[in-house]
């Protein structure tokens, strides 16, 4: 082999750094409203995972890790509402309330109305 390992670090250096740029330029381009959906939707995604709405909840459920979720949820869909037009936040606003639904259920110790995960930003859900 008369490959220099030497240069390698270098090559993968200059390639992660060329990738970055373009990924910022690529995010540059992108829509403040797409960036908040998308931000949402993959939280609303994990949190219903970990809240057991899922293919296998006998291993995928966490409710602690599902509140973490559901208030981080709570908090963008609150803050960014405004922003991003009813259109786009009413969607976000009925999934959250779906898991934070789905939380209250799966809870063998439920929380006090307006004391589940996200509430401090909705409300009660019940």
């Amino acid at each position: 082999m008369s490959e220099n390992t030497a240069d390698q670090p270098q090559h993968d250096s200059t390639t992660h750094d060329a990738e970055a740029a373009q990924a910022a330029r690529d995010i540059a381009e992108v829509p403040a409203v797409e960036i908040i959906t998308a931000a949402a939707v993959n939280l609303l995604s994990a949190a219903a995972i970990k809240c057991g709405l899922s293919d296998d909840p006998e291993n995928e459920t966490d409710l602690d890790e599902a509140r973490k979720l559901i208030n981080a949820l709570a908090g963008l869909i609150t803050a960014g509402a405004p922003e991003i037009s009813d259109s786009h936040a009413r969607p976000l606003r009925d999934g959250l309330r779906s898991v934070q639904l789905a939380f209250r259920e799966a809870s063998t110790i439920p929380d006090a109305p307006g004391q589940g995960p996200g509430e401090k930003y909705t409300g009660s859900v019940i």
